[in-house]
C-alpha cells in the first residue's frame, strides 16, 4: 500500500512538472503558428480539411491565456475559408486549446467553427494537438478531426525594405539538391541532412524583404504556390506572388512579402525543398526556426 501511494505521488509530481514545462512555452505577447490537416465529415461525405492559423497570445488569467488569430485559412477540399472573427484560449496550463467564431468563404458568406484541441505530445520546438469540433456552413454541419502542430515564434530584427536591402538571410544548404542517401555529396555535413534551408519556417511583417543565398553546388529557384494536398504528381500550383528566377551557386537574391497571409515557397526542380512564410499585420518580424523538410511532408 505504501509503495502504491509513493508511486502515485511520484506520478502526480512528474505530471505537474511536465505540465509546467508545456505551459512555459506559452506566455503573454507571443506568436504561434498552428498548422495541420484532417477530415471534415457529414453523414454523406468526407472532405479533406487543412488548418493554417497565425496566433498571438494576449493576457493571462490564472491558467488561461487568451489569443488573437491574426491571419490564416481553413479548407474543405478545394474550398478555402479565410479568417473573419475568431477568438481562442489556451486552457489548463496549455493542455487544451479552444477556438470559436466565424470564417469567411470565397463567396463572402460566414461559416461558424467551434474547435477543441488536446495536447498529445511535445518537443522543445513544438507541440502536437488533436482537434475535434464542427464547421457549420449554410448547407451542412461537418464534424472535424485534425492533427495539428503548434510552433512558437521568436523575434528577429526588422528588415530595411526602402532600399531593398535585408538584414535577415536564408541559406540554401549545400547538398539540398541530393534528396536520397545514395546521392549525398562527398564531404556533406550529414548532421544537416534533410534540412534544405537554414530556416524553413518564418513569420514576417507585410513589406519585409529577406535575402536567399545559395550555398549549394547547383542552381536553384524559389517560387510561391498553393499546395495540392494528396497530389504526388503536381504538389503545387504557382500563384505568381514570389519568383526568384535562377539563383546560381554562391549567388543571392532578395524577395519581398507584399501581401498578408501564408506563402508556401518551393523549388520547382527539387520539390522537397520548401519554406512556409506567414505575413502578419502589425506584428514584429518573427522567426520560428527550422524543421526537417522531408519528402512527402
Amino acid at each position: 500500500m505504501k509503495t502504491t501511494i509513493t508511486l502515485l505521488a511520484l506520478l502526480v509530481v512528474s505530471s505537474g512538472y511536465f505540465v509546467n514545462e508545456s505551459f512555459a512555452e506559452i506566455s503573454e505577447n507571443q506568436a504561434f503558428l498552428l498548422e495541420g490537416s484532417g477530415f471534415a465529415i457529414t453523414k454523406e461525405t468526407i472532405k479533406f480539411s487543412e488548418i493554417d492559423l497565425g496566433l498571438s497570445s494576449q493576457t493571462q488569467k490564472g491558467s488561461t491565456i487568451n489569443f488573437l488569430i491574426e491571419d490564416g485559412f481553413i479548407t474543405l477540399d478545394d474550398e478555402e475559408f479565410i479568417i473573419s472573427e475568431l477568438e481562442g484560449k489556451f486552457l489548463r496550463e496549455g493542455r487544451y486549446i479552444r477556438i470559436n467564431g466565424n470564417i469567411e468563404s470565397s463567396t463572402g458568406l460566414d461559416t461558424k467553427i467551434g474547435f477543441f484541441g488536446r495536447l498529445v505530445e511535445e518537443s522543445k520546438d513544438a507541440s502536437v494537438y488533436g482537434f475535434t469540433g464542427r464547421i457549420t456552413t449554410l448547407d451542412d454541419t461537418y464534424k472535424i478531426i485534425y492533427t495539428t502542430k503548434l510552433s512558437s515564434l521568436s523575434k528577429i530584427d526588422k528588415t530595411t525594405t526602402e532600399s531593398e536591402e535585408s538584414n535577415f538571410t536564408i541559406h540554401i544548404l549545400k547538398g539540398s539538391s541530393a534528396q536520397k542517401t545514395d546521392n549525398i555529396i562527398p564531404g556533406l555535413d550529414t548532421t544537416n541532412y534533410l534540412r534544405f534551408f537554414s530556416d524553413d519556417r518564418i513569420t514576417v511583417g507585410p513589406g519585409t524583404t529577406i535575402t536567399i543565398i545559395n550555398d549549394d553546388l547547383v542552381s536553384h529557384s524559389i517560387i510561391s504556390g498553393k499546395e495540392n494536398y494528396g497530389d504526388r504528381y503536381v504538389p503545387f500550383t504557382p500563384d505568381n506572388r514570389i519568383s526568384t528566377g535562377d539563383i546560381a551557386p554562391n549567388e543571392s537574391v532578395n524577395i519581398t512579402f507584399d501581401d498578408l497571409g501564408t506563402y508556401k515557397l518551393y523549388d520547382p526542380d527539387y520539390i522537397w525543398m520548401r519554406i512556409v512564410a506567414v505575413s502578419f499585420p502589425d506584428v514584429d518580424n518573427l522567426n520560428i526556426g527550422t524543421t526537417n523538410n522531408q519528402q512527402g511532408n
